[in-house]
């Protein structure tokens, strides 16, 4: 990254934090080719503990060690990890006509990105019980996970500290691993069940409030409750795990509770915990900040899921944009040139011509999208006087070909012009367009543009294969409006110069070369300049 360059870089994925949960999610994105970002502050919540555990293949790695691992192996694969903090981040407008999500983050030192996703791997800060001496010693011998540093005081002189209703769910625990456990009791009134329980695990209760965390050489040597000294070496307490963070709300992601029955436990961003997405689309959450009691190698397990999910959304993404992209290509020049270098279609009038036109004087036409002329050559030998529009070079010089052929060139005329710059510089008795699709918001102009052709007593035939019709030559489902005929369409006639009787209907139609029982439908939009 150029600290420089004030312009935003643009990567597929930004990760905030770079603890095991976002370096995993970083190390599969890495992986899938995708371009990451990792941006992390280096405050990892385990950075006090010695080492980490029931993480396999790792155990007891230091936790600053696996950070270090985890940014080696992600770089390796592309992915870069930059020091600091995101100081805003917002929801931007996507570019062009997408509606996939986009954001612009800035860090605090002023360096810009825009990323396709967000991951929020912030973590959770935890809240300690307000004993002095305490909070120095958390992740040494200040503990409040068994399954974390439980192995390590086996067998030693072991506290549990009643600042929480789960303190007999950790005395539980840890008397496990130890026959020398000590509830401290902190005043609270212990229901006889429980005391009975206390008993019966030989686990001595200390009334009184604990004041003081005792120290000496660097080591937690007790606790002071009351007036007395309680002999410990280690002391366990429940944290209360926040996750809520300025980053996540300025991204739209609240917070919730986290229950352990009827007893909350600890403050999660608002996500799903198995794959951490949010109500907001492209922002993801993982690691504690989605389950804030999950291990390490929980949080990992989370980004590698997360990650996955995100590449698979990013590649249907990818793909829908590539679709649009080639019909886009499609429907310009050299793609109809190149289809036009052979003969591709039958050569037959389209039926709805004959249907519309029956009964009407010959007079001027024209042909909007007329390809290889096969309705101007059937309007010509009806009598018309017929000009084929098109912007294929290649399509006009096949349909003047068979005009010469059917001996109607003297009737028929070709004028290489885009409909969707098209300006009519005259007025046709009969104005006809068969299966031209524009994006949507661009056909209720170009149909305006052709009403506006239409002589008085003229005219108007626009033919639409319906948006439904997928499988047999259709554009896709869900380009287009799917009211049909569009009341747009019938406006934009409507508004066109002139007074109008307008009909729009929806016709089926068989024998179209998909198969003699295929049925596929036209939308016929048709209308008459009364004056």
């Amino acid at each position: 990254m150029n600290e420089m360059n004030p312009s935003p870089e643009s990567v597929d994925v930004v990760v905030v934090g770079g603890g095991a949960a976002g370096l995993s999610t970083a190390l599969v994105l890495a992986r899938s080719r995708r371009s990451v970002v990792v941006v992390d502050a280096g405050e990892p919540r385990n950075a006090p503990a010695d080492a980490v555990h029931n993480y396999l293949g790792r155990e007891g790695t230091g936790p600053l060690e696996l950070t270090e691992i985890g940014r080696d192996e992600v770089e390796q694969y592309g992915a870069r990890v930059v020091e600091g903090r995101v100081a805003h981040a917002v929801s931007i407008p996507p570019p062009g006509r997408s509606r996939d999500p986009r954001f612009a983050l800035t860090l605090d030192d002023g360096r810009r990105l825009e990323a396709r996703r967000v991951v929020l791997a912030t973590g959770v800060r935890d809240t300690l019980p307000d004993v002095p001496g305490l909070a120095d010693r958390w992740g040494r011998d200040v503990l409040h996970c068994p399954y974390c540093h439980g192995w390590e005081v086996r067998d030693r002189r072991i506290g549990v500290l009643a600042s929480s209703a789960a303190a007999m769910h950790h005395v539980g625990l840890f008397r496990q691993l130890s026959e020398s456990v000590t509830l401290l009791s902190q005043g609270t009134d212990l229901a006889h069940a429980d005391r009975a329980r206390l008993a019966a695990r030989g686990v001595e209760v200390v009334e009184g409030v604990v004041t003081e965390v005792l120290v000496r050489d660097d080591a937690l040597v007790g606790v002071r409750a009351g007036d007395a000294e309680v002999a410990l070496d280690a002391l366990v307490v429940a944290s209360s795990p926040d996750a809520s963070c300025d980053l996540a709300t300025s991204l739209g992601v609240g917070t919730k509770d986290v229950a352990m029955g009827d007893l909350v436990i600890a403050r999660s961003l608002d996500a799903d915990p198995q794959t951490g997405a949010t109500a907001v689309p492209g922002v993801v959450v993982v690691g504690n900040a989605a389950a804030p009691m999950g291990t390490t190698i929980a949080a990992a397990a989370a980004g590698t899921q997360a990650g996955a999910v995100l590449n698979a959304g990013l590649v249907e993404e990818d793909t829908v944009a590539a679709v649009a992209a080639w019909r886009t290509a499609q429907n310009e020049p050299d793609a109809w040139d190149t289809r036009y270098s052979d003969r591709v279609w039958s050569g037959r009038v389209n039926p709805r011509l004959p249907e519309r036109v029956a009964g009407l004087a010959p007079g001027r036409a024209v042909d909007i999208g007329s390809g290889e002329g096969a309705d101007v050559l059937w309007l010509a030998e009806q009598g018309w006087d017929v000009t084929g529009v098109d912007f294929s070079t290649a399509g006009l010089a096949r349909a003047a070909e068979h005009a010469e052929d059917a001996g109607v060139a003297d009737r028929t005329h070709w004028r290489r012009e885009d409909v969707r710059t098209w300006q009519p510089d005259g007025t046709w008795d009969l104005v006809a367009s068969h299966y031209l699709h524009l994006a949507d918001e661009l056909m209720p102009d170009a149909v305006q543009r052709l009403a506006s052709a239409v002589a008085p007593g003229g005219t108007l035939l626009v033919v639409l294969h319906h948006p439904d019709d997928v499988a047999h030559g259709g554009p896709v489902a869900g380009e287009h409006d799917p009211t049909f005929p569009s009341p747009e369409l019938v406006e934009a006639v409507e508004q066109a110069d002139g007074a109008w009787d307008v009909t729009a209907d929806v016709v089926d139609r068989v024998g179209t070369g998909h198969g003699p029982d295929v049925v596929v439908r036209d939308i016929v939009l048709a209308a008459t300049r009364r004056r």
